[in-house]
């Protein structure tokens, strides 16, 4: 690879590890399958790099990122348990106190209510549909547009926004379902 090529690299997709990592950490339910991920993705993404026109590089490495896991998933687990419904405690916990749910509380009860909500939360996302599950991640922890989710899961405009409309329906009657 080309010096060119390397300082690409350092400007569009190492800013946007993080990011990645938080996606390939909700498609494959665990931290170390998640760098395993990411790992591969970069590589991938290195390789990529000299051929990316001018856009969007935050959508690029995402859908990188989406591709790889699908392709990671499709290896090394058997269908019937591609999403687990129930993340290990080490990762509850880093899910947890990575969210926006979790700003610090000022006594231990409200410690103790938001630490209750975000794992709630976490829950009703972990038992949506794969596709609902997706474009919610995208959208709301990520932060992309209707259109740069269109482009990472490569469905069009109108699917996006039927998907989060019914991923935040599904989320509305279980966190009501339990009480809220």
């Amino acid at each position: 690879m080309t010096t060119l090529a390397r300082a690409r690299f350092s400007q569009l997709v190492l800013p946007r590890l993080d990011e990645g990592y938080r996606l390939a950490h909700w498609l494959t339910g665990n931290a170390t399958d998640a760098e395993d991920v990411m790992q591969e993705a970069c590589l991938r993404a290195y390789r990529a790099i000299e051929g990316f026109a001018e856009g969007n590089a935050r959508a690029w490495f995402l859908t990188i990122v989406r591709n790889t896991g699908y392709s990671w998933l499709q290896r090394h687990r058997p269908r019937a348990v591609i999403f687990a419904e129930d993340l290990a405690p080490e990762a509850r916990a880093a899910l947890e106190s990575g969210s926006a749910l979790a700003e610090a509380p000022v006594t231990p009860e409200a410690a103790l209510i938001a630490r209750d909500d975000a794992g709630q939360l976490a829950r009703a996302v972990e038992a949506l549909p794969v596709a609902f599950r997706e474009t919610l991640v995208l959208r709301e922890y990520h932060g992309l547009s209707y259109r740069e989710i269109a482009a990472v899961t490569g469905v069009p405009v109108g699917t996006v926004m039927s998907r989060l409309g019914r991923a935040r329906q599904h989320l509305l009657i279980r966190l009501a379902g339990d009480g809220r």
